[in-house]
């Protein structure tokens, strides 16, 4: 099945922010960014810049009219630098003009002088130096401290897990117009309308009914156009609002991967205790977050991280605490997991540590542990229709497993330089906004004259399917075709106070509200042909759905409607740090096969056999599609993709040549996906679940694959859990050429 936005993509057809057409007199806005990451302004003039040809306006922190804020949960960073600087990249200036050549021209003119501080880049220090967002986060449950009196094994080690460039395809990028009335209107690349509707009206000092946000589609976005896509939103309504001409603002690529958020890195500490047969009994473990400089989404990834500390597994006593770091780095920002697979990570390095020190496979350590219906989270929320270990059931019968490895051991007993290793990884992921309030959404459905539909809601197309799932909802609850359904961009205009597509909860959300629209259309046909042959005709489906429309417009029935959904039966004490804050889980459970080479420290991806929960799904291609993207995307995570920055914070590898991600040829050789079959979910819409995120995390499995191969080659190494696992960190461990960071 091809989808729509599909079709539009390999044809050249889908029109995106900097595709629109623009009026002549539209201006280009360039930034000038700072080039320090810590310290003040001394001395900022744009004189010579205002009088450069071309230039219409040169805007500082004072020129604006509005509040110079750009901060949505903590109001802490600046749109404009006014007088700090806490990271490279800040902006400072903004300068509009006619052209791309005379705005970039005009921002060298700007004269910037400096005072530099030496930044603060690590966590740790940042915890040490009392720098923090928010007091640290406690979820606990039972007594560890107790519990590992008790325990015949007790580990303790650390974990490091780096940053990850988003890398959309289509960079940030927004056009905002002059409108009547002091009003604005903005096409922005966001995940985020209202959002983008709400701070923009901020900086601006206008109230939101003036600032219209419109978005067609976005080229990507995996969490990085949530909160981050906000500043070049405003940046080009200011230059609306001074020169009241058109502005459109589009990142260079090396600008967008040097001054946009990624990935938080997260340095933590972690104890497990077990009894002698690998059930687990208690852990413990610290969480320092990178956050950057400006809290933008960090505390709530922060919740989630501590929502999923315990990983996929029941263990009855867990203290899990975090902590939000202030450095000065670019601002982390929301990626695809929000906080889920670094504590993930930690909880994977707990149990391969005790896999070592007890002799227990690990796979057995997870197989031993693995969560089943009744236990309860560290939150207070139980497992329900927990299908954790029909997912390991049906991968190790499908995809015979046993006999994998059995294979495998016979290679690396015939093999010398190159070994093979394996990984389970089991997922479970909680599915809702952990920000209660967000779990909301709305629509406006309009059927015309002729039989079409039209579908307006909050959800925004990045690539991921939304609108084709919304689509198939509509089609199925009016019982058409999907050639009748058009989704419509989305628009603050026609859908108000929008949640962000984020969260995977975008087809739960919207498309219930799309369904609950379609349904109240339909039982106003039904009222208004009770009693009436054509009322019998529709329902046995001998009245055509046009016949229908046309009768019932001649009847003044109304043929539109506007629906709300809000998830039921979801709530969180965060004073109390219990309640039921996911309306439900998804389940998975994945195998992973790798080959090293001892002597180079290189590898290739052999095989992923993937059993993933998606509940009935809605559309099977998308959901596949997800499923694959999602795991390219942690195999990355835990191996290519690594941030690298000056003591001074200054981004090494921020250019798309210096930058590694996976492309074709680092995807596995054999790649398999099965969904769980007869496991509907009664909690989200025709019975689905939600697919963006969890599949993510099956890509953590590889980096204890690489690890398992390299002890194989050199079975007593000691390790420190670093991640990525790059090929140089691979070489140090088989060559044994200094202490290996695993």
């Amino acid at each position: 099945m091809i989808t729509k936005d599909v079709e539009l993509h390999v044809t050249g057809k889908s029109v995106f922010t900097d595709d629109v057409p623009l009026p002549p007199e539209t201006l280009i806005c360039a930034v000038l960014f700072s080039k320090i990451a810590a310290g003040r302004i001394r001395h900022l003039s744009a004189e010579a810049a205002a009088g450069m040809p071309g230039v219409k306006a040169v805007v500082t922190a004072k020129d604006l009219e509005g509040e110079n804020q750009i901060g949505t949960i903590i109001l802490d960073e600046e749109l404009l630098a006014s007088s700090e600087i806490h990271f490279y990249g800040q902006p400072i200036a903004a300068v509009y003009a006619e052209n791309e050549k005379q705005a970039r021209d005009a921002v060298k003119k700007i004269i910037l002088e400096t005072d530099a501080e030496k930044p603060v880049i690590d966590p740790r220090q940042a915890y040490a130096l009392g720098r923090v967002l928010a007091p640290p986060r406690t979820f606990q449950l039972g007594n560890p401290d107790g519990a590992l009196e008790g325990c015949a094994y007790v580990f303790s080690g650390s974990a490091e897990s780096g940053g990850q460039e988003h890398f959309y395809m289509e960079g940030q990028a927004a056009v905002a117009f002059p409108g009547e009335g002091n009003s604005f209107r903005v096409l922005s690349s966001t995940q985020a309308p209202t959002t983008v509707q709400k701070v923009t009206a901020r900086v601006l000092g206008v109230s939101m009914n003036q600032v219209e946000v419109d978005v067609r589609r976005i080229g990507g976005g995996f969490g990085g156009k949530e909160d981050q896509a906000n500043a070049w939103a405003a940046l080009a309504a200011v230059g609306v609002q001074k020169t009241g001409r058109p502005v459109k603002l589009v990142l260079r690529r090396s600008e967008d991967l040097r001054v946009t958020g990624k990935r938080h890195p997260y340095s933590s500490d972690f104890t497990i205790g077990l009894d002698s047969d690998g059930k687990i009994l208690a852990y413990k473990v610290f969480l320092y977050q990178n956050s950057g400089a400006a809290a933008d989404l960090s505390t709530a990834i922060l919740e989630r991280s501590l929502f999923h500390a315990a990983g996929s597994y029941f263990i009855p006593n867990v203290r899990a605490t975090a902590v939000c770091c202030r450095t000065n780095l670019t601002p982390f920002t929301a990626f695809r997991g929000f906080g889920g697979p670094q504590a993930m990570f930690v909880m994977e390095c707990a149990l391969f540590e005790a896999s070592r020190g007890t002799g227990i496979p690990v796979e057995k350590l997870q197989e031993i542990n693995l969560l089943k219906e009744g236990d309860e989270f560290p939150y207070g929320m139980k497992a329900a229709a927990c299908n954790a270990r029909r997912c390991r059931a049906e991968l190790e019968n499908r995809f015979r497993t046993d006999e994998l490895i059995a294979e495998i051991s016979v290679f690396n007993g015939r093999s010398g330089r190159h070994q093979k290793g394996y990984a389970f990884m089991p997922v479970c992921f909680g599915i809702s906004f952990t920000n209660i309030i967000l779990n909301q959404a709305r629509s406006l459905v309009h059927v015309y004259l002729d039989g079409s539909v039209g579908v307006s809601t909050g959800a925004v197309e990045m690539g991921q399917g939304v609108n084709q799932k919304i689509v198939d909802i509509v089609a199925r609850t009016l019982s058409l075709p999907d050639k009748k359904i058009r989704i419509e961009s989305t628009n603050t205009t026609r859908v108000a106070d929008t949640s962000p597509t984020a969260a995977s909860t975008g087809s739960d959300l919207n498309g219930r509200a799309a369904q609950i629209a379609c349904e109240q259309i339909l039982e106003g046909l039904r009222a208004a042909f009770a009693g009436t042959e054509e009322g019998r005709r529709f329902a046995d489906g001998t009245l055509s759905w046009e016949e229908a429309v046309s009768l019932a417009y001649a009847k003044r029935i109304n043929l539109s409607a506007e629906a709300h959904y809000a998830t039921p039966e979801i709530y969180f004490d965060r004073k109390t740090e219990k309640g039921k804050p996911f309306a439900y889980h998804v389940y998975g459970s994945a195998f992973l096969e790798v080959t090293v080479d001892c002597l180079l420290g290189t590898y290739a991806i052999d095989r992923v056999c993937i059993v993933h929960d998606s509940g009935s799904s809605i559309n099977r291609t998308v959901d596949l599609g997800q499923v694959e993207g999602g795991l390219a995307q942690g195999l990355g995570w835990m191996t290519l993709e690594e941030l690298e920055y000056t003591d001074d914070g200054f981004l090494l590898n921020g250019t798309a040549g210096t930058y590694k991600i996976p492309d074709m040829f680092f995807s596995p050789e054999q790649l398999s996906v099965a969904f769980l079959e007869n496991a509907p979910n009664p909690h989200a819409v025709l019975n689905s679940k939600a697919v963006g995120e969890p599949p993510f995390m099956y890509g953590i499995g590889v980096y204890f694959a690489l690890l398992k191969a390299a002890l194989g080659a050199v079975p007593g190494k000691k390790l420190s859990y670093r991640a990525p696992m790059t090929t140089e960190r691979l070489f140090n461990i088989v060559t044994g050429r200094k202490e290996a960071h695993g």
